[in-house]
């Protein structure tokens, strides 16, 4: 929401996001993480953004309030620190998920690695005479050939990924 009402009342504006950056001080990145909702201004820079655009920082998250006192500070980072939660939740989520999918991919990686051992390159004793079964045993030790040497390397990749992703909560 608040995200939205950044890019809404720029656009109505007619200001770029660059101009706007450099009406706040900021890099134009800065505002187009506030407009993707990747990030929240503070609160000084939400007083500051909402005089760059001409309206009021209730306005600015979504809400039209009559009165003005120095409770709208305080409502102001009551709010804000609420996005930066659920911004935070939602990094925690995509982290999680992605040492989730990493250690799948451990799991696929040995699985893959049991099943070449247990045919043990059975395949070339095939009868290679037969077009089926060439192409097929070529196939197989096309893979094997390239798993052997390439699997190592994405699961070794793939445990740094896991302990890179792991936080304690």
């Amino acid at each position: 929401m608040l995200n939205e009402n950044i890019k809404n009342l720029r656009k109505a504006k007619g200001l770029s996001q660059e101009e706007l950056a450099i009406k706040l001080n900021v890099v134009r990145q800065t505002v187009s993480k506030w407009e993707n909702g990747l990030s929240v201004p503070d609160s000084s820079m939400l007083i500051s953004l909402a005089d760059a655009l001409d309206t009021s920082v209730s306005e600015l998250l979504g809400e039209v309030t009559i009165k003005h006192d120095a409770d709208d500070i305080k409502a102001i980072s009551e709010k804000l620190e609420i996005i930066n939660l659920q911004l935070a939740q939602r990094s925690y989520a995509r982290v999680k998920t992605i040492r989730w999918l990493l250690i799948a991919l451990c799991l696929c990686i040995v699985v893959i690695f049991i099943a070449l051992l247990a045919i043990n390159g059975s395949y070339m004793n095939w009868d290679y005479h037969d077009p089926e079964l060439a192409v097929a045993g070529t196939i197989i030790h096309g893979f094997e050939f390239l798993f052997v040497r390439i699997a190592p390397i994405v699961f070794l990749a793939s445990i740094i990924g896991i302990v890179m992703t792991y936080k304690k909560r």
